[in-house]
């Protein structure tokens, strides 16, 4: 089993790193970019629990590890 989690900060929260790569692309002619935020991409390879077990443990592993549930938002796959 394959897991991706992907942390984006949450939509109240400022992005100065977003702001820089907007910035960027708009000095480098890429025009009608309204926003850029800039996350944590993250491919966790289990073996073979199931997938209700292994939710629950990276679930628990987002919320007091990987991510910081007051700033940033996560979405949790697994396949």
């Amino acid at each position: 089993m394959k897991a991706k989690i992907i942390i984006t900060p949450k939509k109240a929260v400022v992005d100065p790193q977003g702001k820089t790569v907007r910035s960027a692309l708009e000095q480098m002619g890429h025009q009608g970019i309204k926003a850029v935020h800039v996350g944590k991409y993250l491919e966790i390879e289990l073996d073979g629990t199931d997938k209700e077990t292994a939710r629950q443990m990276l679930d628990e592993a987002c919320h007091r590890f990987l991510s910081n549930p007051v700033i940033e938002d996560y979405r949790l796959e697994i396949e």
